[in-house]
């Protein structure tokens, strides 16, 4: 569960450390997809070839091997029905398991190792507006969706919502923010995308991700830190890019990007910031912070920050959401996707395209798909930009929270995947006044 606290709608685990000393051909993700398929047919696998084919950090973060056989007996036995989309380093595929049919989304990390796998639910896709306002109200909770077109002028034209100007907890997708500020200081000459900063062990978080896994001093490129906190929702990746931007800039961010309640989210956390009041001394240590004005809240925020990574427990329900976490509304989003595009810089439009989040999205209709997503328990949000061949840009954004009870996740975020997809070619039809 620690793992998936802040995951976002693809649930990413880290890179197994080295290669194999020997050269040997990168697996793709296909290939790696057709071991699953194989594996999840005669569970219990080896912990040598769990090993050979997952990266480590699944090991620790679902218990060991025994995690990984629990994990792939759980999805299958399973058949590929028909491949959704296919890149060398990401398949979604139809399959068929034991109960039923459902999307499993698989991701390869550069030595060809599996660092995201999720199984979602194949739900059918909203042809109407009361359709998709149906499969919403079956979510049950505290549901917010909108459906927007971006105006050539950038502003938000809503074209249907439902309670779309709610603010929401926003899990990961608070990294657009982030995202933002970083745009905005290379615009402004206060950073570049090709300017090195090292891992620093003091800013290191928990997954999702993969950097916390490198060595203090490896430096990389900014890009690199923007490409791995949107595409693998990487918690490390977010926190060094606030450290480097400065927590006030981050801060304001929010409201140069048209959030309606940035107070909500003063101070900024850090992803670090937030397992600490989540994943140790809960509640108290969550209470005490919240009964500090809130002046005095971004010391506080500053010595949580210094505490180690030790002894942190996962949390199986929702804990505070709607005090402690990052927030904004689907309006919100499409005015943050909106800013993001109107930066106008190759490297913002990169990170956000890399991972398009489950839509599968027919590319001829619609050649740019940006995703951001998250989750905690009780928290699943799935927002999206979509631009038309025709050049029309098309935000969709499902929001979904429990202050009580822990959602299931496969089934928010796969009917939240196929209202968004609905939702694009309602928008896509929708003609401008």
């Amino acid at each position: 569960m620690m793992k998936t606290a802040m995951a976002g709608v693809l649930a990413v685990l880290a890179p197994l450390v080295a290669p194999a000393a020997e050269a040997a051909e990168v697996p793709t993700a296909t290939q790696q997809l057709e071991w699953v398929v194989d594996a999840t047919g005669r569970v219990p696998v080896s912990d040598a070839e769990v090993r050979g084919h997952v990266a480590a950090v699944l090991l620790t973060a679902v218990g060991g091997t025994a995690g990984v056989n629990g994990a792939l007996a759980g999805l299958g036995p399973i058949e590929v029905k028909r491949l959704v989309t296919e890149t060398p380093d990401d398949v979604v595929a139809e399959v068929h398991g034991a109960a039923d049919d459902y999307l499993l989304d698989l991701h390869v990390d550069q030595a060809g190792l599996i660092d995201g796998l999720r199984a979602s639910p194949d739900d059918p896709v909203p042809t109407s507006w009361p359709e998709v306002d149906a499969q919403l109200a079956a979510l049950g909770g505290r549901v917010s969706f909108g459906a927007s077109e971006i105006l050539p002028d950038g502003r938000c034209r809503d074209v249907h919502g439902v309670r779309d100007d709610v603010q929401r907890p926003l899990g990961s997708a608070f990294k657009l923010y982030v995202l933002g500020a970083l745009g905005k200081a290379v615009a402004e000459h206060r950073a570049s995308w090709s300017e090195q900063l090292a891992i620093r062990d003091d800013w290191k978080s928990l997954p999702s991700g993969v950097l916390q896994n490198e060595p203090a001093g490896t430096p990389l490129p900014l890009s690199a830190y923007a490409d791995k906190m949107i595409s693998i929702s990487d918690n490390t990746a977010a926190d060094h890019l606030i450290h480097r931007l400065g927590r006030d800039a981050v801060q304001r961010q929010l409201a140069l990007f048209g959030n309606r309640r940035p107070s909500a989210t003063s101070p900024f956390l850090t992803t670090k910031a937030l397992f600490e009041l989540k994943a140790a001394q809960y509640p108290a240590r969550a209470d005490a912070y919240l009964a500090l004005p809130r002046w005095a809240r971004p010391a506080a925020v500053a010595g949580l920050e210094r505490l180690p990574l030790t002894g942190l427990a996962a949390w199986p329900a929702p804990e505070k959401i709607d005090d402690i976490e990052w927030f904004g509304s689907p309006d919100d989003m499409c005015r943050a996707f909106s800013g993001l595009q109107k930066e106008n810089q190759p490297e913002i439009g990169h990170a956000l395209s890399l991972n398009d989040g489950g839509l599968a999205l027919d590319r001829a209709r619609f050649p740019q798909v940006w995703f951001k997503g998250g989750s905690e328990p009780g928290v699943l949000t799935v927002n999206y930009l979509a631009r038309t061949a025709d050049g029309r840009s098309l935000v969709t954004s499902v929001m979904v929270s429990d202050p009580v009870a822990p959602l299931d996740e496969n089934h928010v975020a796969g009917r939240g995947i196929a209202v968004a997809k609905g939702a694009m070619a309602l928008l896509a039809a929708t003609l401008r006044p």
